[in-house]
C-alpha cells in the first residue's frame, strides 16, 4: 500500500466526513489499479455526499473498467441528476458524454 493512501486514510481518520479527502483516496487507490477498492470508495463517497458530482464520472469510469456496464450507466445517470441539481454544467456534459458512449 502506498504512503499516499495510508496518509489519506490517516486524514479521514481525522475528517470522516471530508468528501475531497475521501475522492483523492478513491483516485489514488484507482491509479494503484486496485479497482474493486476504488469503486468501493466511490460508493462510500456517493453514499455521504450524493451531491459530490465529481465521483460519478470516475466511479462510472472505473465500473465500465470492471465490466459493469449497466452499473456504469447508472452512476452517470445519477451524476446527471446531481450535476442538474447542483448546476455544474461542466460535469453534467462530462457525463452526458460518457452515458452517450455506452448507448445511453
Amino acid at each position: 500500500m502506498s504512503s499516499r493512501i495510508d496518509s489519506l486514510r490517516s486524514l479521514l481518520a481525522q475528517d470522516p466526513g471530508n468528501s475531497r479527502f475521501r475522492y483523492m483516496l478513491a483516485m489514488e487507490t484507482l491509479n494503484s489499479g486496485d479497482l474493486e477498492a476504488a469503486a468501493a470508495v466511490f460508493d462510500e463517497i456517493l453514499d455521504r455526499d450524493p451531491d459530490y458530482t465529481a465521483a460519478y464520472f470516475h466511479g462510472g469510469q472505473t465500473l465500465e473498467k470492471l465490466g459493469r456496464v449497466e452499473a456504469a450507466k447508472a452512476m452517470y445517470r445519477r451524476g446527471i441528476e446531481a450535476a442538474t441539481r447542483t448546476g455544474d454544467a461542466h460535469t453534467r456534459s462530462e457525463l452526458q458524454g460518457a452515458l452517450d458512449l455506452l448507448g445511453g
